[in-house]
């Protein structure tokens, strides 16, 4: 639908610009080939407006690479001079019988001449772009702000007095210790976890280690419900550096595929791999599909994630999700 509305105003613009042209030319002349010469300079522009704002731009002037760029915006000039060469001194004499330059015109004298009408909008295209991201940059800001009042409500809201609830559980592992070895370590990866989930940090990030331990008690846990037949592979190849990680943004992967997958079956492992190289965060999760779980709030979920990774890493990730009947994947990618 959004889609269909951007196409729709785009259309009318250059419907009315095309009218607008017209009339203004029909108000002065009502020779033929001025309006057809009109027509032919009009479409030159509309493909070097739409090269620059559809293609050039978004490839090159978003990722600063400024040789491609000029390099690009000199295409769409050689775009529009080429479109108005074809029509206007091949299609109209065969069709309509006339021309519009001289046969002894130079190449580079026909390029000159076009610099205004080409230039002039592919600097439109380029202030239209403009205009558009600086629009969508501040509707980012604003929901990013909107999003970090709620997060900052909800961790007020959690804020139980946590220094009890630590205590508390330090106290039933003084308890637990001559009992059960198991039970003990399992009430200190639950403190650990609380710990770190109930954490603060002025940007909401953390350190990657910290994101890895929290999976490693994690899984931890879950293994209690099915140990000893319990297989799941998490491995890390992190070139730790200081590099940091919105906190809590990678548990959705992992608690999705230990709930909605086969973690019991030695031959179909759940895989989660871990990697991070210079600029470069790579979070890969892989598992056979458990056809035996009903819950389907995992589709919640990964919508709540996509917002989140849209809101916090704009243009610098891709999520993809692989799955077919039997397997489930997931991959992220993020710039730093």
């Amino acid at each position: 639908m959004k889609k269909l509305k951007t196409i729709g105003i785009h259309t009318g613009c250059w419907i009315v610009f095309f009218t607008y042209t017209y009339i203004s030319w029909l108000g002065r002349t009502t020779d033929s080939t001025t309006l057809w010469l009109n027509l032919s300079i009009n479409l030159a522009k509309l493909a070097a407006f739409y090269s620059c704002f559809c293609w050039v731009f978004p490839h090159f002037l978003k990722q600063a690479k400024i040789p491609q760029l000029i390099i690009g915006i000199l295409g769409s000039y050689l775009l529009f001079c080429g479109i108005r060469a074809v029509l206007e001194e091949v299609v109209y004499p065969y069709y309509l019988g006339f021309d519009n330059y001289d046969a002894t015109t130079t190449v580079w004298h026909y390029l000159v001449d076009n610099l205004y009408y080409g230039f002039s909008f592919i600097i439109l295209a380029a202030a239209i772009y403009a205009t558009r991201n600086a629009y969508r940059q501040e509707r980012q800001h604003d929901a990013l702000r909107k999003e970090a009042a709620k997060a900052e409500m909800a961790f007020l809201k959690s804020q139980i007095n946590p220094h009890f609830l630590y205590n508390t559980l330090n106290y039933i592992y003084s308890l637990a210790i001559p009992v059960s070895d198991k039970l003990a370590n399992a009430i200190v990866n639950l403190s650990d976890l609380m710990r770190y989930t109930l954490s603060e940090s002025k940007d909401g990030k953390v350190e990657i280690t910290r994101e890895i331990d929290y999976i490693q008690n994690y899984i931890a846990l879950f293994k209690l419900r099915f140990d000893p037949h319990f297989y799941v592979n998490f491995t890390t190849a992190v070139d730790l550096g200081s590099r940091r990680i919105a906190a809590l943004l990678l548990i959705p992967f992992v608690e999705n595929a230990l709930k909605h997958g086969v973690v019991d079956d030695p031959n179909h492992p759940v895989l989660i791999r871990l990697e991070v190289k210079a600029d470069t965060f790579c979070f890969t999760v892989s598992n056979a599909i458990n056809h035996n779980q009903k819950d389907i709030s995992s589709g919640i979920g990964l919508a709540n994630l996509r917002r989140r990774l849209e809101l916090l890493y704009p243009n610098a990730h891709q999520l993809h999700i692989i799955r077919d009947s039997k397997n489930y994947k997931s991959v992220l990618h993020i710039t730093f």
